[in-house]
């Protein structure tokens, strides 16, 4: 007698298992509802500052992977409780170099944004883009860290995505690393009018603003760089997202 051959195996998903697209989707809605939920529920403001002090985090450390990248030094970074931060580098005398690093604290929440959608897309892919960014957050404490409140926030939030990464679910890392994204990129714009204003006010004083600075590099008026400077942001953006949604 000729053996049973085995059922035909089947290539389809479960039913009630998404597919990794469907997930990736799912995902960012429930990603923008819940920032939505931050402005409506009493103290979400509260979980807003957290935020707010991320988005500072990223301007300023653009600042300074744009310093490295034009060949200089980035010394150190600072951040303060009003959200204000400012990244102290040096390089040779470049009107150009001035102005990329000075474009590099601007495009730095959308490239990072964009990054964290496209390697969010999958449980498998947050986790390890969270251990990554937890261990770059862990030496820029050694190398370039330099006030307490600022090394207080880092270590707290390196140390939080670290747990995430290593031990929650892969679904719950993907959910985290897309609502930070999502942060990023609403802070490209509530945080807009910084485009189009010559100085800034920190804890420091007031100085030139990063358009401001670009001006003075570049000659050719303060606005005109703020609207460059977002143009290639929203672009920037998009192109995460494509890869996200893909």
């Amino acid at each position: 007698m000729d053996p049973i051959p085995p059922p035909p195996q089947s290539s389809q998903m479960p039913p009630n298992q998404l597919r990794p697209s469907e997930r990736a989707r799912l995902v960012l809605g429930v990603s923008v509802v819940a920032t939505l939920l931050l402005y409506v529920v009493p103290y979400g403001y509260v979980l807003a500052y957290p935020l707010m002090l991320l988005s500072t985090l990223v301007h300023e450390m653009g600042h300074g992977i744009a310093a490295l990248l034009v060949g200089g030094s980035f010394h150190q970074f600072q951040m303060w409780v009003d959200g204000s931060g400012v990244a102290m580098w040096s390089a040779e005398p470049s009107r150009l170099r001035l102005a990329i690093v000075a474009a590099g604290g601007l495009l730095g929440p959308a490239a990072a944004a964009a990054v964290g959608f496209a390697a969010g897309r999958t449980g498998r892919g947050a986790r390890r883009f969270l251990r990554v960014l937890a261990i770059l957050l862990a030496i820029s404490m050694v190398l370039v860290v330099r006030n307490l409140f600022a090394w207080m926030f880092v270590g707290i939030f390196g140390l939080g995505i670290w747990l995430v990464a290593s031990r929650a679910k892969a679904d719950t890392a993907q959910l985290v690393l897309v609502f930070l994204s999502v942060q990023l990129t609403l802070s490209v714009f509530s945080r807009g009018d910084y485009l189009f204003t010559p100085t800034a006010r920190t804890a420091q004083g007031l100085m030139p603003s990063d358009v401001g600075q670009m001006a003075q590099a570049l000659i050719l008026p303060y606005w005109f760089w703020g609207l460059v400077c977002g143009g290639f942001s929203i672009w920037i953006l998009i192109q995460g997202l494509r890869a996200y949604w893909r």
